[in-house]
């Protein structure tokens, strides 16, 4: 940790397992509580959405093991890494499972601490900052303003089947909530879309795309409802959050993220434009 602070953060146990939210992807977003995690644990398994930088961090007796699941792609089963998370802990080890976001938002961290619990092995939630909630932010999207909204709806795009879920009630949905933040839904967002507009959601509401949120590579699209359909997959490519409601009006003065990159262009052009002629 950082020699110019002294904090009194806890010491990791042997013979438990630490279920850690390492953030949207800005390894800044990674919380002290998590770095001291990372720091102390001796076996690391962890997701495909965890920035790898974090793992720089790493003590040099850790075992660092690739835990992750993508859709449509080659990935470990569930009951595999849980149960690799209590055989190591069995072994005495300081385990620790680091997943993308928050372990208990639209994660597995909930299924894995049942069966940490089931299986009489001690565990401690470290939360992390969400996607849902960081990448409007890096967008210029607040999910909340008070002139604008006092709810906020975050929904799943797919069930545990990789299906659209089943149980929810578009109607609810549509009327009943001002922002409405989808995870992992761009394999399914036609549908959605059209279950939103048919359940009488504002067709002039803008929806904003905004994929790797809090990266460098983060990038936005908004459009109208009405005319997200239109939006094909492969130009939003995951991950990525999708946000409903008039918030996203207000990213027109608050994209802060945007506006640095284009000082930033800005200046290069002008630096180069001082050596000789060039096209942009």
């Amino acid at each position: 940790m950082s020699d110019k602070i002294t904090l009194s953060l806890p010491v990791f146990p042997k013979g438990e397992v630490w279920l850690a939210g390492a953030g949207p992807g800005d390894i800044g977003l990674l919380t002290l509580h998590a770095l001291n995690a990372i720091e102390q644990a001796d076996v690391i398994l962890y997701d495909a959405l965890v920035n790898r930088s974090c793992l720089d961090y790493a003590g040099p007796q850790a075992i660092l093991e690739f835990s992750g699941k993508r859709a449509g792609l080659p990935s470990s089963k569930q009951y595999e890494i849980t149960a690799r998370l209590i055989a190591c802990a069995r072994d005495r080890r300081r385990v620790l499972r680091l997943k993308g976001g928050d372990p208990f938002v639209f994660g597995r961290g909930g299924d894995e601490a049942l069966a940490l619990a089931q299986a009489q092995i001690p565990f401690r939630i470290i939360p992390g900052i969400t996607a849902g909630i960081a990448g409007p932010a890096y967008a210029g999207i607040p999910v909340t303003n008070r002139m604008l909204n006092q709810s906020v709806t975050f929904i799943s795009g797919h069930d545990a089947n990789g299906q659209l879920p089943k149980n929810l009630d578009w109607h609810a949905l549509a009327r009943g909530a001002e922002v409405l933040v989808f995870y992992m839904a761009i394999r399914h967002i036609k549908e959605i879309i059209g279950l939103l507009l048919a359940a009488g959601r504002d067709p002039e509401d803008p929806v904003a795309f905004i994929s790797n949120a809090t990266t460098e590579n983060q990038r936005v699209m908004t459009e109208k409802l009405l005319h997200a359909r239109e939006i094909s997959e492969k130009a939003v490519p995951a991950p990525a959050i999708v946000v409903v409601g008039k918030v996203i009006n207000l990213r027109s003065s608050l994209a802060w993220l945007a506006e640095k990159r284009d000082n930033k262009l800005r200046k290069l052009k002008a630096a180069l434009s001082q050596s000789g002629p060039f096209i942009f």
